[in-house]
């Protein structure tokens, strides 16, 4: 987007950790000197989510305050659903720019597959809406977010610039404050990790088995050019990410078989 002084971008901001969370409320004052803020957030935590969409009971939205240039509303929904409902029933068309968090905990790596703040992103990309997910490796209620102020002014201050390539979103983690010192940004690619998970299971008192997922985040992938790399050595991670899913480097290996 070329910069225009005079031009109030439309920018939809949106969550998984529900309205309430210390990352949204610091997103929508860092942003809204940018322009014209729409905050559709859930009403309640959506952590984890995915991609899931709200099929089977009805969306509401609700308006919690509207002024000249800021409207903040909450939805019953997932964070996909608040990006749907953000675009088509609250603004009635495109946003200028999305950007989903500031997520409490990390969205690095494999994360983003199970993230709720890149599910948002990853679908205001796929509707061509230029998107950015922030998230913090902090996941505590209370985080602090006082030094995200100039990687987050930065990074969206680029977007609405230089705009971002078709299909193209990306996925930024902060470092910690209690870490060090940030020492810069860093463009990188996703470390190649997973979680390994197991299962915490227990009865109740009515002698009934139910289980608590857990596991632990193992990473191999050493390379100095992975988001994981990028966060441990107090860096801010900048992932660009997209929705095609295809294995291109398998097309042709896979087309020999006798199908």
């Amino acid at each position: 987007m070329t910069e225009n002084r005079n031009y109030k971008p439309t920018i939809l901001i949106t969550n998984d950790d529900g309205y309430y969370a210390g990352g949204i409320r610091k997103l929508i004052s860092l942003l809204r000197p940018f322009g014209r803020i729409i905050v559709v957030a859930g009403e309640q935590s959506m952590s984890g989510m995915g991609h899931a969409i709200t099929i089977k009971t009805p969306l509401r939205v609700k308006t919690v305050s509207k002024e000249p240039d800021y409207e903040e509303y909450i939805c019953n929904g997932t964070p996909v659903d608040c990006v749907k409902l953000g675009e088509q029933v609250v603004i009635g068309g495109k946003p200028d720019l999305l950007v989903s968090g500031i997520n409490h905990g990390s969205n690095a790596s494999i994360n983003v597959i199970y993230s709720g703040t890149m599910a948002a992103v990853i679908e205001a990309c796929i509707d061509g809406i230029p998107a950015i997910g922030f998230s913090l490796c902090d996941y505590g209620l209370n985080a602090d977010f006082s030094h995200v102020d100039e990687f987050v002014d930065k990074v969206v201050r680029n977007v609405l610039h230089h705009g971002l390539p078709e299909g193209i979103c990306l996925n930024v983690n902060i470092p910690s404050n209690d870490s060090g010192p940030i020492k810069g940004i860093k463009v990188c690619r996703q470390a190649n990790a997973r979680w390994v998970e197991e299962f915490d299971s227990r009865q109740d008192p009515r002698g009934v088995d139910y289980h608590w997922l857990t596991g632990r985040f193992e990473n191999s992938d050493v390379s100095e050019e992975t988001d994981q790399w990028a966060i441990d050595n107090q860096f801010v991670s900048v992932v660009p990410v997209h929705y095609d899913l295809t294995a291109y480097r398998a097309l042709d290996e896979i087309k020999k078989w006798e199908l």
